[in-house]
């Protein structure tokens, strides 16, 4: 038995060494800091998406230039996909002009969550409201207005028959990526009469030859004929203030724009971007086009989600088809299956659907399979995700509490309690999902820390979101750790029951003199792995490495890997 427990042990080593030799270097090496991308650059020229090339790109060619690019067919196939370009020693973003790190890293309280973006005065509903801009093509239609105290906010609008559907969805929705770490517009909802409306002299629609032409009360009066009108006549819409700034069209999920000088990460490589996909299939936000750069008058390029009017259960117009989330626009996969079929395959997701809520539309977490779930379109950046980057979008998906999810659907203004706990649950429920797969893809230790002890010694702890969150229990949870010095297993393993905290000055203290006596290079590893019920297995292993301070005899972490 002894033999066998040795083989057993050295097996282990030999498995490790082989993981830590293949990771390059002997001491760990902090990727460099990336210079700020909100510095003041020329103003760049507006771009603009054209949708049907956009839609041919995006389907076809990127489709065909992926299937001829070898080296990404041979990262893909050794399981070696290319990181995203800025993250930071600690396996983490920067904030920049695309995100600022909020409820993960600091959970934010209820009032914040529901305040969300929101700055300022409330859209004054006396009236009178002058219309100033109008959509009238795409999903729904919509006003640009100016309130008596000359504030700008778009006006959307509930399609007729759905009453808080599309308007619910753009505010709740707005309030959880604005905590996740999204700049996003500020949103209301507001109840108005529509004889408050006045139409500007120098307002233009196109007509049904495309042509522009002066906006007319007939115009008004069919727009407000296609949208929900409340039981007293009022609307009840989503006013979005408009955002501060220079609009210059939508950003792409690929590339650069070549005009500004900050935009120096390719989007497809920017990790904010890739571990979108895991925070947009929670909410059901489908459509990346729904984006906006704006030039903010401290001289850089902000960029923005919006438009979330065709998330959650909404599909803007419509209830979401039950189609969204498991088949791309022109899914081959899906065709294939039809054509073997003779077209009488009949998917899980067309099977008895139906519309629980009006004000919620099509909204559900039975079926929902977060690695599975298809956006309309294929997403360059999306497509590249790793696993880490997944697990990063997963932890802030999971940092949202119960009650935090609450607050933000009680903004949505819900009338009917029952379709709010609807709401609620189905989206407890999805993030619930995300959090089992990706937990469990990714080693879930995270948020590491050194403390002082009552005795002047450091302990290093962390937590474990899987625990944290509820996905697993505490108390049968184990760990193990290695320790490296200067890149050197030091055996044997050590397991830890019971806690997330190790004296790190104790273990580390042989090598400590060790080292006084070679004088070499200090830098101590910690490699964490924890056991996966029901099985047993160990998972793939964090590694935080840390520096030794000889003067102050204090050690600092220098930064995270992970392995995939």
């Amino acid at each position: 038995m002894k033999q066998i427990n040795l083989t057993i042990s050295l097996l282990a080593v030999f498995a490790f060494l082989l993981f830590t030799g293949c990771s390059g270097a002997k001491y760990f090496k902090a990727p460099a800091s990336l210079p700020s991308d909100m510095k003041r650059v020329p103003e760049p020229k507006s771009q603009y998406i054209n949708i049907p090339a956009d839609v041919f790109d995006k389907q076809f060619m990127e489709q065909v230039e992926q299937s001829f690019d070898l080296s990404r067919q041979f990262r893909n196939l050794i399981g070696e996909k290319k990181q995203s370009f800025n993250i930071n020693a600690m396996d983490e973003v920067d904030n920049s002009s695309w995100f600022n790190n909020r409820n993960f890293m600091k959970m934010m309280s209820l009032a914040e969550i529901a305040t969300g973006p929101n700055e300022g005065a409330v859209p004054d509903t006396v009236g009178p409201w002058l219309i100033i801009g109008a959509k009238t093509e795409g999903v729904t239609p919509g006003f640009l207005v100016k309130d008596a105290h000359d504030t700008r906010f778009w006006l959307k609008f509930d399609p007729s028959g759905f009453s808080e559907m599309a308007t619910g969805a753009e505010v709740v929705s707005t309030k959880l990526f604005y905590a996740a770490g999204y700049n996003v517009p500020q949103k209301y909802i507001v109840f108005f009469d529509p004889s408050i409306l006045k139409i500007s002299e120098d307002v233009t629609i196109g007509d049904a030859k495309g042509k522009k032409r002066a906006m007319t009360e007939a115009d008004l009066r069919q727009i407000l004929g296609r949208i929900e009108i409340q039981p007293d006549g009022r609307i009840r819409a989503a006013a979005s203030k408009f955002i501060k700034g220079k609009p210059k069209g939508p950003f792409r999920y690929k590339g650069v724009r070549e005009d500004d000088f900050n935009d120096f990460i390719p989007h497809e490589h920017r990790r904010e971007l890739r571990g979108l996909r895991v925070i947009a299939s929670w909410l059901n936000h489908t459509k990346d086009n729904n984006s906006l750069d704006m030039y903010v008058k401290d001289g850089y390029v902000k960029h923005y989600l919006i438009d979330f009017g065709s998330t959650l259960g909404s599909n803007g117009d419509e209830p979401m088809p039950p189609i969204v989330g498991h088949e791309n626009s022109l899914d081959p996969h899906e065709v294939g299956l039809n054509l073997i079929s003779l077209g009488m395959r009949i998917p899980p997701y067309e099977r008895n659907w139906h519309v629980e809520y009006p004000s919620i539309g099509f909204f559900e977490s039975d079926l929902f399979d977060p690695p599975q779930y298809k956006f309309i379109l294929p997403n360059p950046a999306f497509e590249l995700m790793t696993n880490r980057d997944g697990y990063w979008g997963a932890k802030i998906v999971m940092s949202f509490s119960d009650e935090q999810i609450a607050a933000a659907i009680a903004e949505g203004q819900y009338s009917n309690p029952d379709a709010a706990e609807y709401l609620f649950q189905v989206i407890k429920e999805r993030r619930d999902k995300i959090g089992q797969y990706w937990f469990r893809k990714m080693n879930p230790l995270d948020k590491f820390e050194l403390r002082e002890t009552k005795h002047g010694t450091q302990e290093f702890c962390f937590t474990d979101l899987a625990v944290a969150c509820g996905l697993e229990s505490g108390v049968e949870r184990k760990y193990r750790y290695w320790l490296l010095h200067n890149g050197k297993v030091i055996p044997p393993a050590h397991e830890l029951e019971g806690t997330t905290c190790l004296q790190l000055t104790e273990i580390t203290a042989p090598s400590v003199r060790e080292s006084r006596n070679s004088r070499g290079q200090d830098q101590w590893t910690i490699s964490l792995e924890t056991e996966l019920a029901p099985n047993n297995k160990w998972s793939n292993k964090v590694m935080i490495h840390f520096s030794y301070d000889w003067e102050t005899g204090k050690h600092s972490i220098l930064g995270v890997e992970r392995e995939e």
